[in-house]
């Protein structure tokens, strides 16, 4: 079997596994239907991507650059489906998720810029510029309360 080929077939199987383990992760929280439109949304760009990525020419911007169009230009003209709109992405980038680690993330920033302190964040860590703070690890996605988080917030 060919390099390309056992890749394929790991990818396949990757991809399948990714799927059934988000499918019964859902399932188990009896999902609300932005979560399964999301997760149904998610199954059909990875099964896309694996058979053929083109079919995604009206999802994914980096497809559609591919096929060298330029994706506002299609997204002005109505000819890109959305699956939000800009209104709710100026919202969103105001107001985070109140049900994800982006909540904690946006309360901490929120507080430390009101109370004038440097600090770094990304994904998955918090923490103020100052040798004497602990840097805060959180790395579950979907926890948007955390005693330490609350803690450090208290301490400005």
């Amino acid at each position: 079997m060919s390099f390309a080929a056992a890749l394929g077939c790991s990818m396949n199987r990757a991809t399948q596994d990714g799927v059934e383990y988000a499918t019964r992760n859902v399932d188990s929280i009896s999902p609300d239907p932005a979560t399964e439109d999301v997760l149904a949304r998610w199954t059909d760009v990875l099964m896309k991507l694996e058979s053929d990525p083109m079919r995604l020419s009206r999802e994914l911007d980096w497809v559609i650059k591919k096929a060298w169009i330029v994706y506002y230009r299609l997204a002005l003209n109505d000819q890109v489906d959305r699956i939000t709109d800009d209104e709710t992405i100026e919202q969103a980038k105001h107001g985070p998720p109140q049900t994800t680690r982006a909540r904690l993330r946006g309360e901490f920033i929120r507080q430390a810029n009101l109370k004038g302190k440097d600090y770094r964040v990304d994904w998955v860590y918090l923490k103020l510029n100052d040798p004497e703070r602990e840097t805060i690890v959180c790395k579950d996605p979907f926890q948007s309360h955390d005693a330490r988080v609350e803690r450090l917030i208290r301490s400005f």
